[in-house]
């Protein structure tokens, strides 16, 4: 490092399945890091769509991977946890990145403390990989947290590929929970606050998340179907928030869930969010669509 000290060892964890399209960019930005102790670990989970050979050739920059059938993503991250030595640690999912000299850039500027939670910055990119926007997070406490109308889904939510953690952390907390499978970085970061980990801010570019249709963090409906209740179980193992902060936040996040598919459904588009009748709304897209079709194979001169 520039003042002299070791480069702390970093773990990076990648898991994959069936994601040909998307897995050599991920496994690009890391190997081309230039980090000196870096330790990077592919967990696929017996992909039959080519991911494989795309794995092998990069097999060389790669300290450990392996093909087949495991029990989902967060039991593969949870795997790959266990499996590395890194001081510190993250995992960077098969349509992710990391921003380019992040490990470098970090180290530089930031340094390491193993007591530390670090959150940088995370570029939102569409599928073809350009940057719509940077995004900072702003949780800074359980509550913040916890306050998921006001401060999460108001901008302050912390992105995966934007934190980097200390790997002994994650494995003393229990790591990512196998049966949560749209919310469950969320409940890791509750874990760490639950465990008194303290958050630092770096205004490092760290990480890169790929907007897509298809992937699961784009499903409104399911992915606040699982937070909604984490939250609520975070929020009755808070012991350091008094009672009567605990019941106020989970009536409001009680309140949100029963709101929000409604909420969900006037997002969809402006005939929804006129508050037409919905069976009105899903005829009229039904016929847009098959004029749409007609149009598309040349059936019909009819345009939208």
């Amino acid at each position: 490092m520039p003042d002299g000290r070791e480069w702390p060892r970093i773990t990076i964890v990648t898991p994959s399945f069936n994601q040909a399209a998307f897995i050599e960019e991920p496994l690009r930005s890391v190997v081309l890091q230039g980090y000196p102790n870096l330790e990077y670990i592919v967990l696929d989970g017996g992909s039959t769509d080519g991911s494989v050979d795309i794995i092998k050739r990069y097999s060389q920059w790669i300290d450990h991977w392996v093909s087949e059938p495991d029990g989902g993503q967060s039991a593969a991250i949870n795997r790959g946890l266990k499996m590395g030595c890194g001081e510190f640690a993250t995992w960077i999912n098969s349509d992710d990145l990391l921003f380019k000299n992040a490990l470098v850039e970090h180290a530089s500027r930031i340094g390491f403390d193993s007591s530390m939670v670090y959150v940088g910055i995370c570029a939102y990119t569409d599928e073809n990989g350009k940057i719509l926007s940077m995004h900072r997070g702003r949780i800074h406490s359980l509550e913040d947290l916890l306050r998921i109308p006001e401060v999460w889904r108001k901008g302050g939510n912390i992105v995966q590929p934007e934190v980097l953690f200390p790997r002994k952390l994650a494995l003393e907390v229990g790591g990512l929970n196998p049966d949560n499978h749209y919310s469950m970085d969320y409940e890791l970061w509750g874990k760490f606050l639950l465990a008194q980990a303290k958050f630092q801010y770096t205004e490092v570019p760290f990480g890169m998340l790929r907007r897509r249709r298809g992937q699961k963090s784009a499903d409104g409906l399911r992915t606040t179907d699982s937070l909604i209740p984490t939250a609520i179980r975070l929020v009755s193992l808070a012991e350091s928030l008094s009672q009567e902060t605990k019941d106020s936040i989970t009536e409001s996040l009680q309140a949100y869930l029963a709101e929000y598919p409604e909420r969900h459904w006037k997002a969809t588009g402006r005939l929804a969010s006129l508050g037409l009748p919905r069976p009105i709304v899903i005829g009229i897209r039904s016929i847009r669509q098959r004029l749409r079709r007609r149009s598309d194979t040349g059936a019909s001169g009819v345009k939208e």
